[in-house]
């Protein structure tokens, strides 16, 4: 029995700062555009994005999956990368599967950032099928105010 993919990836970035790929989608009518596809995507693997003062905080449903199934990276041009595999579960002889609803195979999910964040700060775990990352914000230089003087 084939299954599809855990998720619809590729080279999609979901990118909230560009509001014309979210409107128009992709411009060329052979293939969906990404925005579909990343609607897809969510319904196979939800991550959610929260901005705080502090933070950017990504968390991921992943459930039945360790750490060690799950990779996080940031790419040139400030791309999170979520990605991993859920794999088949073996069959034994004398088993028989009576209904397959969890899918496994390969996922991918990628995110752009802001330019306000700290890359080389990014931390991620894992607690109950969770998966949370948190991308630290740069913090805004406060006004400076200059003293004027009379001559």
């Amino acid at each position: 029995m084939a299954l599809t993919p855990f998720l619809i990836g590729g080279s999609d970035i979901f990118d909230p700062f560009n509001t014309d790929s979210l409107i128009f989608g992709s411009r060329s009518s052979d293939r969906p555009s990404s925005y579909a596809r990343d609607v897809a995507a969510v319904a196979n693997t939800q991550v959610d994005w929260k901005e705080t003062p502090e933070a950017h905080i990504f968390k991921g449903n992943l459930p039945g999956l360790s750490k060690d199934e799950v990779k996080v990276q940031v790419e040139e041009g400030r791309v999170l990368q979520i990605s991993g595999e859920r794999r088949k579960e073996e069959t034994t002889q004398g088993e028989k599967w009576h209904r397959v609803e969890r899918v496994h195979g390969s996922f991918l999910r990628r995110f752009r950032l802001p330019e306000n964040v700290k890359v080389e700060e990014v931390k991620a775990g894992m607690e109950n099928g969770v998966l949370t990352v948190t991308v630290p914000k740069m913090q805004k230089p406060s006004a400076k105010t200059i003293d004027i003087t009379c001559n």
